[in-house]
């Protein structure tokens, strides 16, 4: 009777319709649903479940609107580094990021260096002078080396290794480890 009266007449079913036919659906099982006089036929019952199902394992709902954009604490980082020191390129910029643990890559670098109207570092194919890089780093400078020792003890003879690391700017010697 349903059918007689809907003749001609489409039928608008909700997304939460849909699911619920096509789930009653799948349970009687499209044999069955043939037998049946339905609304819908059967291979659109079919096709709603099959799209509910797909629907579960494409993680559609959780998608934004696209890759998220890098912290604007880190560039304003970049920003400092580059502007700090003029010389860095992207590579050194990332390896200083990378020591702070914050993992980012040099195209990110790139882009967030010319949105902020930053040139990119010099070529490097100027080499700088040996002179020049020690007399800008001579303070962080260290020299580290090992040597050992016999030492009698109530074991016997027995071999110290000791690590020390030294200060080549002021000459401050510091023993890193005593071991046998």
């Amino acid at each position: 009777m349903l059918k007689d009266r809907l003749r001609g007449k489409r039928i608008r079913f909700t997304d939460a319709e849909r699911a619920l036919l096509a789930r009653k659906a799948k349970a009687v099982g499209r044999k069955a649903l043939i037998e049946l006089d339905t609304i819908v036929s059967p291979d659109t019952l079919m096709r709603w479940h099959r799209r509910l199902v797909a629907q579960k394992w494409d993680y559609s709902h959780r998608r934004g609107p696209g890759r998220p954009g890098i912290m604007q604490e880190i560039s304003q980082l970049i920003v400092r580094m580059a502007v700090d020191n003029p010389g860095w390129g992207y590579t050194r910029i990332q390896g200083a990021l990378t020591n702070l643990n914050h993992k980012v890559g040099r195209g990110t670098i790139a882009n967030v260096l010319k949105a902020n109207g930053v040139e990119p570092a010099p070529e490097l194919g100027k080499h700088i002078r040996w002179s020049t890089f020690l007399k800008a780093y001579w303070k962080v400078f260290a020299a580290s080396d090992f040597f050992s020792g016999e030492v009698w003890t109530s074991r016997g003879l027995v071999t110290y290794y000791v690590l020390f690391v030294m200060s080549i700017a002021d000459g401050v010697v510091h023993v890193a480890g005593i071991t046998n």
